[in-house]
């Protein structure tokens, strides 16, 4: 059995990423709350960016979608 490697999955730009900004009261990233399957966690804390599992990511792209300062970006690997 010859298993593909994934080739495509979401990433953090921690240059735009800013949790302050998506919710200044709470400091709750909105791509975290949107992930279904848990592959992205605010693991330092609230107010603190997000970390994003990309092995487990299943590309369904809600982190995205949901992201308001699109910090959330598509990675290809060739």
């Amino acid at each position: 059995m010859n298993v593909q490697p994934k080739k495509t999955f979401a990433m953090v730009d921690y240059a735009i990423c800013t949790p302050q900004k998506c919710d200044p009261d709470q400091g709750i990233c909105a791509a975290v709350s949107a992930c279904t399957h848990k592959v992205i966690k605010q693991i330092d804390g609230f107010f603190e960016p997000p970390m994003l599992f990309q092995d487990l990511c299943m590309g369904c792209w809600d982190c995205m979608e949901a992201c308001p300062l699109d910090a959330i970006q598509r990675k290809h690997v060739t």
